[in-house]
């Protein structure tokens, strides 16, 4: 059974930073591409980075130079660092593989706001 756990989420200022993790079980993690998405109040969920099991990287272009992912194959675990919050990153962050599982955690709230 696929489980997701993120956590990591709260109110920062604009400017500030965030690291989000989250732990994945019930499905062989390193042979599975990672990503985090997030979903703004009234918007669909987009997909917002992903990280190969060799590392390679990709952003949406609202991200890039401000956010980065990053995995742990021997924890299960992908990490995404926020840096340079702004207020258009409040959103609900969920991490999944890409493409993702019908099978979503409860996600971890950003808040950026003054």
């Amino acid at each position: 059974q696929v489980q997701l756990v993120e956590s990591g989420g709260g109110l920062v200022q604009p400017g500030g930073s965030l690291r989000l993790s989250c732990a994945a079980s019930g499905f062989i993690f390193s042979f599975n591409v990672m990503g985090w998405y997030r979903q703004a109040p009234g918007k669909q969920r987009e997909l917002v980075a992903t990280v190969t099991n060799g590392g390679t990287t990709n952003y949406v272009d609202s991200v890039k130079g401000r956010f980065t992912i990053s995995r742990d194959n021997a924890k299960n675990t992908v990490y995404l660092q926020m840096t340079s919050l702004k207020p258009e990153d409040t959103a609900v962050y969920y991490c999944n593989r890409n493409p993702p599982w019908l099978s979503w955690g409860q996600g971890t709230q950003v808040t950026v706001s003054s």
